[in-house]
């Protein structure tokens, strides 16, 4: 039972891969962590299930477990063309969610750190503006430190103030598992070419990612603003995507469907306090193009516990440090994916970007930054094509902004 005089160096909220990484840090920094999570071990999450090659570095950096299967880079297809983008460096992984949370978090249990799944933070007790406990539907537990890590709607996250801008472009997604014999195919798909039924042009794009199993996560996503929604249903464009790659992939029918939105790229605000800290999908630390996150969740994790180990005051060094880390990247993709919310835009330019030229230079580069493994000749590239591109497309609020 968590009860009230119970006290940690640390309390994380939220047992994801972030979470969990936060925990694996800390107790290795020498400070006494709590892992909580409102959820069973084995819990699923809407997601691609996609390692990058940054993810299996941090993992391996962490000395912790990589999954087995292994991939090269991205495929993108679509209006006629087709892009091969081998990552620049290191190599991708894939694993089902509720298998690779569930690891994580023995790896964080084995660590040191206490872990309590069905344990919901439900509320939280401020002494001079820091937290001083954290108060759980099994009691209160007292913290010199927390780590917010509860994902994309972080419920804990707004008891502390968080405000996701939806101005700015979030994702809609769907997600199933499918069986294919093609599981350990070695190479991760993106189809940014989407019709429905009728042959009609779908405001989304496509993924299907062999994870080496015997089964392959397949699902689709669009990008939306409140100004500008994606007018899509992703669980039916999803049935239809699967319908449409069923003979080349030999798939099997559609399992475990779930759907969910989710801010990206640092459109949040108030995410650090004197002594707390939003990480990961809470922090919207999520490519605005692919909506990745598994490998900003783990290193945000690994940043945050650096700068609580130095005793920091988090409220402005936080922000400011994932700008440092992330701001560039995550201002030109969320550039981009603005751009994708106008209907007109991916017809036009799909058909340039996957052939000739475009298809030679600019969608690896744009690929790689999908990654989030971008090089600094990428850079320059994809910053002013989009640059160029994007005299249209309104301000945006800055990253992690400090309401």
């Amino acid at each position: 039972m968590c009860g009230v005089s119970e006290y940690f160096d640390l309390v994380v909220v939220g047992a994801g891969p972030a979470g969990s990484a936060a925990a694996i840090a800390a107790q290795r920094a020498g400070l006494d962590t709590l892992l909580l999570d409102a959820q069973s071990p084995n819990r699923d999450k809407t997601c691609g299930d996609g390692l990058t090659p940054r993810a299996v570095e941090t993992l391996r950096a962490l000395d912790l477990e990589v999954p087995a299967y292994r991939n090269k880079g991205l495929k993108l297809h679509g209006y006629g063309g087709h892009v091969e983008a081998p990552w620049p460096r290191g190599e991708g992984s894939a694993s089902p969610r509720a298998v690779f949370d569930a690891m994580l978090v023995d790896d964080a249990r084995a660590a040191g750190a206490t872990v309590r799944q069905h344990c919901a933070a439900t509320g939280v007790q401020f002494d001079r503006g820091s937290i001083s406990a954290v108060e759980t539907d099994q009691g209160a537990v007292r913290a010199r430190w927390v780590v917010v890590a509860d994902g994309v709607r972080s419920p804990f996250g707004k008891l502390l103030g968080r405000k996701w801008h939806k101005g700015e472009v979030f994702g809609i997604a769907a997600r199933s598992y499918c069986d294919s014999p093609f599981s350990s195919e070695p190479w991760m798909h993106s189809h940014v070419e989407l019709r429905d039924a009728e042959g009609a042009i779908q405001p989304g794009y496509g993924w299907i990612f062999p994870l080496g199993d015997g089964t392959v996560n397949l699902g689709c996503g669009a990008l939306s603003t409140d100004k500008r929604p994606a007018k899509v249903n992703t669980k039916k464009l999803l049935a239809e995507y699967a319908a449409q790659q069923r003979d080349a992939w030999g798939l099997g029918p559609e399992q475990h469907v779930t759907s969910a939105l989710l801010p990206m790229g640092g459109a949040v605000s108030n995410v650090a306090g004197p002594n707390w800290a939003l990480i990961g999908d809470a922090a919207a630390c999520v490519n605005p193009l692919n909506g990745e996150g598994i490998d900003y969740g783990l290193e945000t994790a690994v940043l945050a516990v650096e700068l609580i180990a130095a005793e920091k005051d988090l409220t402005l060094a936080w922000p400011a440090l994932l700008r440092e880390h992330y701001g560039e990247a995550f201002t030109l993709a969320r550039t981009l994916a603005r751009l994708l919310t106008y209907p007109q835009f991916l017809p036009l330019a799909g058909p340039v970007a996957l052939r000739g030229i475009g298809g030679r230079y600019l969608m690896p580069a744009a690929a790689r930054l999908m990654g989030n493994l971008v090089l600094d000749s990428d850079r320059d590239l994809v910053a002013r094509a989009w640059r160029a591109a994007g005299r249209a497309v309104p301000k945006q609020a800055p990253l992690w902004d400090v309401a």
